[in-house]
């Protein structure tokens, strides 16, 4: 009996010691399973009731042990990992679909606590067997531990099985659990979180040490976006598309853009948002590092063999170098120079303290994550800033799409100012503009210049509300035309210029399509706004060509002197609102230029110098497009569409002066003057608000406004239009300047 009752410590039964729910099914009995346990058989009828309680008491020790070593079983049956049978593919690939690393990991803990157990059952026989004793008692005093232990692992396995609960949802239920008040069940409990956290900080190093994803199971916070798109469905495709439109020999630009993400489900609570951003980042930084684009690799190879030789512009050059077989042998070495091993020693060394902790420490593991994600952002900075050369792209997008290079497209618009006044066509718009954009880069671009080749110039395909600029001024002069011009999105056509730069890896990190797609939409407002000041140029130096022609003309024709002038009188009030329109347009292209521009350049060259993290710089270069967004107005819908109305206006202005000689149409021009009046004393209106004046998002706009009204006629005129109705403006409401 006593070995029999030693046996059901161990989880066997037998004719003494019977399992309840084997035996009430062989009765035909249902039963529930708060009620499974080992029981006394029914028929022994020699024990003594209490005796009785307290041997059930002592073995239902027994039936905990079998279900935590089935548990752990289980969990640790490896057979999956041997080559299955074809016929049994499927069977196999479900089980497969059942395994879990931290289950394992969490098993191995369980069998530690058993094994303890056993040795305690294997002593108290011994000292049974030893000596007379009482036999209740000593196993009792043996076991005594094990009462507060083994029945909350058993409901700890119960919840785990019966909720499917792996990966950092394991961790997270182990981390709640060590939150009680029995100082050898926290203990235990912390153990078991301990073998959960190995397997986490093993798949931490293969990521941040090495940037390989080691999760078969799906049990890590860290999941592959295509996962993620196979489960719920690609819900964006503009995802797939960008992902399309990368090269394929730069796979890691498609990992570090769209190819991970946090899994939000398998993130442990006690691990914070923040601190899972961290890992991502460095993760992907050092995938990035270590698997460079192998036109990088030639290109750095190339940079390195000639630098030494003097091909910077202050050193003299030497000669050309040939170029071996053995600098394509090399070019693996070039991701150990991007991430020294050095490096990746240190990194695998933080994780190694921690994961030698025997306690997990919250700030503890912060710090390493920051520490870690420091280095990662420091090399990739180094990649990106000093290998790619990041600040000379910046410059080369400052001259091109912000029009630092002004040489450039005020030769540009000239020359293809004569095409612009008629209606672009769809099917040649683009190759027309090839040439004046070609002329311009002959004139104005030096042959040092070597970032003129990575841009193009793109004509988008556009709509039926195109019309040419010739048809525009000789539209009528109604309210309403003027109010539907004004609405659309391009006047003639031409508005829709876009400019393309190609970037090469890794650049592509920093200058992403939205980032691009910012640049582009400061430069056609600001192209726009070239060309509006081009043309009320182009219209004066016109009219005094045309001036001084008649003036000529009355010197040697004494009797059309009096013809020629009424007509320098009648267009005297004209040159006044040009004048007005040009002084509009110049000071918002100097705000624009200079205050903006310029000042907010400054500022991320400053930062540029300063910091030395890649993602400190992405954050700063943001900014700065933001900045020149919003303090450009753009972001603003009543200001840009009012600036948009007074650059329309300003062509439609030019153009029907032109055309004044053949077709006069004083009301047209009367009803552009009032519409100038109004919008730009609005849009002065608008900007002069507390809310703009006042506010920091545009901190130089008071200089701007100063130059507007230095002389208060922009104040004055604004209150007047919006408090004096006029019966009928005339061109001379500008003559009180």
């Amino acid at each position: 009996m006593l070995h029999e009752l030693l046996l059901s410590l161990l989880g066997y039964t037998g004719d003494l010691i019977i399992d309840e729910r084997e035996h009430q099914n062989s009765l035909g009995i249902p039963i529930s399973d708060d009620h499974r346990s080992f029981k006394l058989a029914p028929d022994i009828s020699f024990i003594q009731p209490s005796d009785r309680d307290l041997i059930e008491r002592i073995i239902s020790l027994g039936f905990y042990y079998r279900e935590l070593d089935r548990f752990a079983t289980k969990s640790r049956n490896l057979s999956w990992i041997r080559s299955a049978n074809p016929n049994n593919e499927l069977s196999n690939k479900n089980l497969q679909e059942k395994q879990s690393v931290y289950r394992r990991a969490i098993a191995n803990g369980i069998v530690e606590i058993l094994s303890v157990y056993r040795s305690a059952v294997l002593h108290i026989e011994q000292k049974l067997l030893s000596e007379s004793i009482p036999i209740l008692a000593t196993i009792t005093q043996g076991l005594n531990k094990f009462f507060v232990l083994l029945p909350p692992l058993y409901e700890l396995v119960l919840e785990i099985e019966r909720d499917d609960i792996r990966g950092g949802q394991l961790l997270n239920l182990l981390h709640k659990r060590c939150h009680c008040g029995v100082p050898e069940l926290q203990s235990c409990i912390q153990r078991l979180l301990w073998h959960g956290h190995q397997v986490m900080y093993n798949q931490l190093a293969s990521w941040m040490v090495y940037g390989i994803l080691q999760d078969q199971h799906g049990d890590f916070f860290i999941r592959r976006q295509e996962d993620k798109d196979v489960e719920h469905g690609s819900s964006n495709p503009d995802m797939s598309e960008k992902l399309a439109r990368l090269s394929t020999d730069d796979a890691s630009l498609t990992d570090w853009h769209l190819g991970f993400h946090i899994f939000l489900d398998m993130l442990p609570d006690y691990i914070h948002m923040r601190v899972a951003e961290s890992i991502l980042f460095a993760g992907k930084a050092i995938r990035v590092l270590r698997n460079p684009s192998p036109a990088f690799q030639f290109k750095d190879t190339v940079y390195n063999q000639q630098i030494p030789k003097g091909a910077q512009k202050n050193q003299l050059s030497t000669g050309h170098f040939p170029f071996h077989k053995e600098s394509f042998e090399d070019t693996n070495l070039i991701g150990e120079e991007l991430l020294p091993q050095s490096e990746a020693d240190k990194i695998e060394n933080m994780l190694r303290d921690l994961k030698e902790s025997s306690e997990f420490h919250k700030r503890s593991f912060e710090c390493a994550v920051d520490s870690i994600r420091a280095i990662a952002a420091s090399h990739l900075w180094q990649l990106v800033v000093v290998r790619a050369d990041l600040n000379g792209h910046l410059k080369a997008l400052k001259d091109y799409f912000l029009l630092a290079k002004g040489d450039f497209f005020q030769c540009f618009l000239e020359e293809s100012r004569q095409m612009m006044r008629l209606p672009p066509r769809q099917s040649t718009a683009e190759a027309d503009l090839m040439v004046p954009f070609q002329l311009a880069a002959i004139k104005t671009i030096g042959e040092e210049e070597k970032y003129f080749s990575r841009v193009s110039l793109r004509m988008p395909s556009f709509g039926s509300a195109v019309k040419s600029s010739l048809d525009l001024a000789k539209t009528g002069s109604t309210g309403a035309s003027l109010s539907n011009a004004s609405s659309e999105i391009s006047l003639d056509g031409w508005d829709g210029i876009a400019l393309e730069y190609s970037v090469d890896w890794p650049l592509q990190l920093f200058f992403t399509q939205d980032v691009l797609s910012q640049y582009l939409r400061v430069f056609q407002y600001l192209l726009r706004l070239k060309r509006t000041q081009m043309e009320l140029e182009k219209s004066w130096a016109s009219v005094m060509h045309q001036d001084h022609t008649d003036f000529a003309k009355r010197r040697n024709d004494r009797l059309n002197c009096s013809v020629s002038q009424q007509r320098r009188q009648r267009f005297r009030p004209m040159w006044r609102v040009r004048e007005h329109m040009a002084f509009l347009i110049r000071n918002l292209q100097f705000y624009i230029q200079v205050d903006v521009i310029e000042s907010q350049w400054n500022v991320l060259q400053a930062h540029i110098r300063d910091s030395h993290d890649f993602t400190e710089l992405v954050g700063f270069h943001q900014e700065y497009l933001s900045a020149l967004i919003s303090q450009s107005f753009l972001d603003i819908g009543s200001v840009s569409r009012i600036l948009d109305s007074i650059m329309k206006l300003c062509l439609q202005f030019c153009w029907s002066i032109e055309n004044q000689e053949n077709n006069p149409n004083t009301s047209e021009l009367e009803h552009v003057t009032e519409e100038f009046n109004k919008k730009s004393n609005s849009l002065y209106t608008i900007l002069r608000s507390s809310r703009l004046a006042g506010s920091q998002r545009a901190p130089f706009l008071r200089r701007f406004l100063l130059r507007l009204n230095f002389n208060l006629f922009f104040e004055t005129t604004a209150q007047g239009v919006l408090n004096i109705v006029r019966p009928s403006p005339t061109l001379a409401v500008f003559s009180q300047q």
